[in-house]
This record gives structure tokens, C-alpha cells and sequence, in this order.
């Protein structure tokens, strides 16, 4: 059984699907780094859209679309680790923050506030809200490398691990995230939903709750952080 992707050339599927590459390109491009170039994305993209028209097995029941989007995404941020713009004291300070919060949160029941994580650091407010500055573009801390970016999603996605317990442990660690995204503070809630169900980037966001386009990105690096600490057992 094949799919009109296997029956199409490759110069098609390019011409075909490279639109979806350059909208995946600008959307990750919209909280990297100057550093990060959008003709790197896009090439690293193709790559990708060429590696998934290749491996792609209409059997195993995602559409083209969605497991060719997956190995784009994963193929730019491949492509932004190789060149990993954060230095060590970024990433160091970015994982005593998501412990700060672990810390608050075990200690107080309650979800904790920037001011409290800033005093568990033995810092001011300003020292704070630069970690998450500086933190914003890392791939550490990157939602979508949360979600899709690493080998095992996209492989789960593309049934390329055969065994059952690995539809389980993805199963079970969606609704997980649900639920840990859903108990997030409401303005980081909101921000999530902007940025990734309405596509809105970060100065559109800012607009819409009356915040600095620099205070979005501090928000959605701080959420993310906070979900690794509420999700840290998943390693």
C-alpha cells in the first residue's frame, strides 16, 4: 500500500511541502537567538523533510504531514544544538532555578512566586528575571524539545520502536504534561496557549497582556522550567 508521498519525486515533496518548512523555520526562529540564522533552519529543515518522504510508512497510521513536521522540527533543533549559543553558567544557572522552584513547591504546597524562587537563589528580582533572559533560547529549556524535539518522540510518532510499553510510557507522559500544564500559574498558562495553540510570538503576546515583548520570553522560559521541575522523574 502506498501513499501519494512514496509515488512522488523528491524535487515534488520539496516543492510541495516546502512552505510547511519555512513556517516551522520562523515560528522556532521567533525566541532563538540573533545567532540563529532562518536560511540555517530552512536548510536543516529540507534535511529533514527529505529523511522523513524517505522513512515514512503510511501503515503506521500518522499522516504525512504530521510525522514530516515532526522530523523537521527535530532537524532544526538538531541543527541549534550543534551550535548551542548558551554557556555552561547559563545552563548551570537555568537548572538551579527549575530546582529552586522544585524546592518551593515541595516546601509550600503552592505554586511559587518569582520573588520567592529569586530568594531561594539568594538574589534580587532584576538577577532573576536576566537567568531567564539569558535561559530563553536554550534547547534545554526549549518547550517544543520538551515535547517533539528529541529521538524518542519521533520515533514513537513514526512506530519505529516496536515495543508496547513504549506507547504506554509516551501515553502516559502526555497526560502528565496535560495535567502539569494545566496546574501551571494562569499568565504562564496563557502564554503556552497563545504562543503554541494560537500561534501568536512573543511581541503579539505581550500586546494582548499588557506585558514587554522581553517579559514574554522570561514567562515561557519560567513555565518551562517549572514544568521540568514538576516533571523532573521523567529524566
Amino acid at each position: 500500500m502506498y501513499s501519494e508521498v512514496q509515488t512522488e519525486s523528491m524535487n515534488d515533496i520539496v516543492m510541495r511541502y516546502a512552505p510547511l518548512v519555512k513556517r516551522i523555520a520562523h515560528h522556532l526562529l521567533l525566541r532563538m537567538p540573533a545567532s540563529v540564522q532562518i536560511d540555517d533552519l530552512v536548510q536543516s529543515g529540507m534535511i529533514g523533510l527529505l529523511e522523513a518522504a524517505k522513512k515514512y510508512d503510511l501503515t503506521k497510521g500518522a499522516s504525512f504531514e504530521t510525522y514530516a513536521g515532526i522530523r523537521i522540527r527535530g532537524a532544526m533543533l538538531d541543527e541549534i544544538r550543534k551550535g548551542d549559543w548558551a554557556p555552561r553558567s547559563v545552563h548551570r544557572k537555568s537548572r538551579k532555578v527549575a530546582e529552586a522552584i522544585k524546592t518551593i513547591e515541595m516546601r509550600t504546597g503552592t505554586d511559587a512566586k518569582d520573588h520567592d524562587v529569586a530568594a531561594e537563589l539568594g538574589m534580587n528580582l532584576d538577577e532573576y528575571y536576566t537567568i531567564l533572559q539569558d535561559a530563553s533560547g536554550s534547547r534545554l529549556f526549549s518547550f517544543d524539545d520538551m515535547l517533539e524535539g528529541d529521538d524518542s518522540a519521533i520515533e514513537r510518532v513514526a512506530g519505529e520502536v516496536p515495543s508496547p510499553l513504549d506507547g504506554l510510557q509516551s501515553d502516559a507522559f502526555k497526560s502528565e504534561l496535560a495535567a502539569a500544564i494545566a496546574a501551571l500559574p494562569e499568565r504562564e498558562k496563557l502564554v503556552l496557549s497563545l504562543y503554541y495553540d494560537e500561534e501568536l510570538n512573543l511581541k503579539e503576546i505581550g500586546q494582548v497582556i499588557g506585558v514587554s515583548e522581553s517579559r514574554v520570553s522570561q514567562i515561557h522560559t519560567q513555565a518551562a522550567l517549572r514544568l521540568r521541575a514538576r516533571l523532573g522523574d521523567w529524566g
